[in-house]
């Protein structure tokens, strides 16, 4: 299946830069959001803003949903694409939701003869905008291959997890891990600045031994040794802390309602919701480490 046509519903902070990459691709993007300034980012970018979702969907060939949160994708699927978008249309939504609100739009997506797919992403804003986003699918099988041909645009790699809803959860568990290894960092190169170790050196010698993981050799939450993380920016831009908390609380509901213990996920939610509620909540995830440090001061 050839993919020429696109609506692009949600053009927040990693919206915007995904259909951006479509658009670059040679794609006509069709793109719709409720922020005025949303869609003149989007035309910047290349892509045709919509007056509406239906203006969007006429004769296109996928649609791909970037949305805050499940009633939004539940509302936005039942009432205004289902029915709606061309029954040939490939239906993917990117956002980071609860399962059962995956599983209960593929249901209806099924129940009306569409393909659709739940396919969250993770690499952050910086991916998003280069293109390089790794998808974690929950589809039928059989629809794997036009989904992932949907998304190679915006992706350096694209994985099916399992059937539907299986994405959401690669999704909830990788954020719960990510979120749980940046605490553990922050709180190493805060300890290793206070027994007078220079955070840089500590990088080094971390960087090549056991406690080698992405948050410190990717995403190093001290300026320098990884010119790209947001700690060289004053934690500007990366992953929002608030976001954070949103996973990390998917994360905690999923484990309630499947009987799962989750101790660590449950502390480093609290830690993230406290950074947050202290007003940092924009601020890159990675930040918590200035709370750790009891340097709340040095964020602008």
């Amino acid at each position: 299946m050839t993919f020429e046509r696109i609506a692009f519903i949600g053009l927040g902070n990693m919206g915007v830069g995904m259909a951006a990459n479509q658009a670059k691709a040679g794609r006509e993007v069709r793109a719709f959001d409720i922020s005025p300034a949303a869609l003149e980012h989007a035309a910047a970018a290349g892509c045709m803003p919509a007056s509406s979702i239906a203006e969007a969907l006429a004769n296109v060939d996928a649609v791909i949903t970037m949305l805050p949160a499940g009633p939004h994708v539940r509302s936005v699927y039942a009432e205004q694409v289902l029915g709606h978008a061309p029954k040939t249309a490939v239906l993917v939504d990117c956002s980071t939701i609860d399962v059962d609100s995956a599983r209960t739009v593929a249901a209806q997506a099924r129940d009306q003869g569409y393909i659709f797919a739940d396919a969250p992403v993770s690499g952050g804003t910086a991916a998003a905008d280069a293109g390089t986003l790794a998808f974690m699918v929950g589809c039928d099988e059989e629809a794997f291959p036009n989904v992932e041909s949907a998304l190679v645009p915006m992706s350096r790699i694209t994985i099916r997890a399992g059937d539907h809803g299986a994405g959401q959860a690669a999704k909830i568990c990788n954020n719960m891990l990510l979120g749980i290894s940046m605490i553990g960092v922050c709180e190493a190169v805060a300890l290793a600045e206070r027994l007078g170790l220079e955070p840089e050196r500590f990088f080094e010698v971390a960087s090549k031994s056991s406690g080698q993981c992405w948050s410190l050799t990717s995403y190093y939450p001290w300026p320098g040794p990884v010119p790209a993380a947001p700690s060289n920016r004053g934690f500007t831009g990366g992953f929002a802390t608030a976001m954070m908390v949103k996973d990390l609380k998917l994360a905690q509901d999923a484990a309630a309602r499947a009987g799962a213990t989750t101790p660590l996920g449950a502390q480093a939610g609290a830690l993230y919701a406290l950074f947050d509620r202290l007003g940092h909540g924009g601020k890159d995830f990675s930040a918590l480490i200035q709370m750790l440090r009891g340097r709340l001061e040095d964020l602008v």
